[in-house]
């Protein structure tokens, strides 16, 4: 395997995890997008960052885009080079938008446009290793496939074979615009998985599994069914005490008859459809970022 061509330009989608009830299975690309620029060279790894994250991440070989990028070179069998990388970032950082995710398939779909065999990262390998790296596939398919996604992890008849990721594209209501309404602070995943419980009431398993069927059909265009397809049991009650201010938004928006949600782990919290002006005008003035997204059903790519 050789380095075929010199540079590559990527844009990947932010993403919102869950959707309420489609806890670490459903996922949801947005029309918000980093963009990765790199350029293969002779000397030392170089980094710059503009945008989020500009002056906080890791720089040089520290960098995720660059390390799921020698991840890749690594994979494909492709020589390691020096790499002049350029992130152009408007993913917020720690707010439940997927930046990690985004960053890390940036990074695989670099290494790919770099290579003389593509192939050799496919969109299932690219799946595959951004699920290891986050540990949970609901992000990293609504990155690599774009859309609205429905993504698990079966366990292969062989005990021995690892397990297999797997992700379909779900139909998406083309009319379908989100808003998400981001916050100033930032909240890590590792704290809001920390207080989910080990078990849950079968009763609160069974309404929850009712809504996830409820949402493939709200997310297909029956969006009569969206509130109570955005009804969750499984994890966001368990959260409040982590999301204080994003809970009580969520209750309040619900309350107002808008299928609000927390965005994967949060703190950002997302609406599937638009606010009327008046609320957005009340959000924002509470300090709150409001932006009208739609739906990228592209995915990642060389652009």
């Amino acid at each position: 395997m050789r380095i075929a061509t010199d540079s590559v330009r990527v844009r990947v989608p932010a993403t919102s995890a869950n959707l309420g009830p489609g806890f670490d299975v459903f996922g949801l690309a947005l029309g918000l997008h980093d963009v990765v620029e790199v350029r293969a060279t002779a000397g030392a790894t170089r980094t710059t960052v503009r945008g989020e994250g500009a002056g906080t991440v890791p720089e040089g070989e520290e960098h995720l885009v660059v390390r799921a990028l020698r991840t890749g070179l690594e994979l494909a069998g492709a020589p390691q080079v020096g790499l002049d990388l350029t992130a152009f970032n408007r993913i917020p950082h720690g707010r439940g938008l997927g930046s990690s995710a985004a960053a890390v398939v940036a990074g695989l779909v670099a290494a790919r446009g770099l290579i003389s065999e593509p192939e050799a990262l496919s969109e299932q390998v690219i799946l595959d290793v951004a699920t290891e790296w986050e540990g949970h596939p609901d992000n990293a398919a609504a990155v690599v496939l774009g859309g609205a996604t429905l993504a698990w992890t079966s366990t292969p008849a062989d005990a021995d074979a690892a397990p297999v990721v797997e992700a379909v594209r779900l139909e998406v209501d083309p009319t379908l615009v989100c808003t998400v309404l981001i916050p100033t602070t930032e909240l890590a995943t590792t704290v809001a998985r920390s207080v989910l419980p080990a078990t849950v009431p079968h009763a609160d398993a069974a309404f929850t599994g009712a809504r996830t069927a409820l949402l493939v059909l709200a997310l297909g265009g029956r969006r009569e069914l969206m509130m109570a397809a955005t009804e969750d049991r499984l994890h966001q009650p368990y959260r409040r005490d982590v999301l204080p201010d994003s809970s009580a938004l969520v209750d309040a928006l619900r309350r107002a008859g808008l299928p609000a949600v927390i965005s994967g782990a949060g703190p950002t919290v997302l609406v599937l459809g638009e606010l009327p002006d008046r609320v957005e005008a009340a959000v924002v003035a509470q300090g709150w970022r409001a932006m009208k997204l739609p739906v990228d059903h592209a995915g990642a790519g060389a652009v």
